[in-house]
């Protein structure tokens, strides 16, 4: 398993490579840049915003969209199944930005976090890597998710829900899902698109359960991108000192200082990391506060202190992995 510190990680996959791991999004819910910065900066500039006025998205690793994550799976019989986590607000964009250079062909199944905006108001864009079908005849994409995000999807999209036509109403397109409930349990695992995904129930904010999931059976991939505090029955099957030490761990930080109600910052998130101690961990999520080069040199001097690698993540990022 191999990572980019920077941005020079362009491999393209090709239709004999293994599975990989691609980083559609790794920001907050407002992105980065951060709309203030630019339309009433501070004086001075914010330093890591001003680069978007420069550098274009593609070659800018502080460009940050909703944190989105697809599994380019390839099982033992060689294809390829494509299973996205998570669709927010700047879905569409990532498409368009990171499909083609990957080589992403469609989308098989996808797996919700939870329902806040920055991990479902994308569902309407599903329609624009689907088929086209004029009478909504093929095949439904799965989804799958948690009982309390189906609830708030329903109002949130009750046309993307609805299973009945009502009689005399016109025929307009619209994505097509199949949902599939699965359980806040550790110990109901489930399966999308043939990899067997784990719950990791979470807590994002004390009043809110939030999703991780843990995948691989090769490769041990814990995947938490929205959590203020993870519970001991979660992290024991996370953690060496529990069920076994992850191969890969990707992990919140919202803020390069301070604390949050509803997030890990920084340096709550570097003690989970040390609490979980996996091989290897990228993280996510961050605000305009991190700088790329500038904390990824930072995390160099304190992997090696610590003895676990530790890098941020960027858009655009492939990371190919044994699953």
């Amino acid at each position: 398993m191999a990572t980019s510190n920077g941005t020079d990680n362009k491999t393209t996959p090709t239709p004999s490579s293994g599975s990989a791991l691609i980083f559609l999004g790794t920001g907050c819910s407002s992105m980065v840049p951060n709309v203030m910065c630019l339309i009433n900066p501070s004086n001075p500039l914010c330093s890591v915003c001003a680069q978007s006025l420069s550098i274009p998205p593609d070659k800018n690793p502080n460009y940050r969209c909703n944190t989105s994550l697809l599994i380019d799976y390839c099982g033992s019989n060689g294809n390829h199944n494509y299973i996205l986590i998570d669709v927010g607000k700047t879905f569409r964009e990532t498409v368009l930005r990171w499909f083609v250079p990957h080589r992403i062909p469609r989308i098989d199944s996808i797996i919700l976090t939870h329902e806040h905006a920055d991990a479902v108001l994308g569902l309407d864009d599903i329609r624009a890597v689907q088929p086209f079908s004029p009478t909504n005849d093929i095949d439904p994409t799965p989804i799958y998710l948690s009982q309390h995000s189906m609830d708030s999807i329903q109002e949130k999209f009750p046309y993307l829900v609805q299973k009945k036509r009502k009689e005399g109403s016109e025929i307009r397109r619209v994505a097509q899902i199949a949902w599939n409930i699965i359980k806040d349990d550790c110990n109901q695992p489930f399966f999308a698109s043939g990899l067997k995904f784990t719950p990791l129930p979470v807590m994002h904010g004390e009043d809110y359960i939030c999703l991780g999931f843990l995948f691989g059976e090769k490769s041990r991939v814990a995947y938490i991108s929205d959590v203020s505090r993870i519970p001991a029955s979660t992290e024991y099957v996370i953690s060496k000192s529990g069920a076994g030490q992850l191969d890969l761990l990707i992990l919140d930080s919202l803020y390069r200082t301070g604390s949050h109600n509803v997030h890990l910052c920084f340096p709550q998130t570097l003690e989970t990391v040390k609490r979980l101690c996996p091989k290897q961990t990228l993280l996510i999520g961050m605000t305009h506060e991190f700088d790329h080069h500038k904390d990824n040199e930072f995390l160099k001097e304190w992997s090696k202190r610590e003895g676990i690698p530790v890098q941020l993540s960027h858009d655009g990022l492939r990371v190919p992995v044994n699953l």
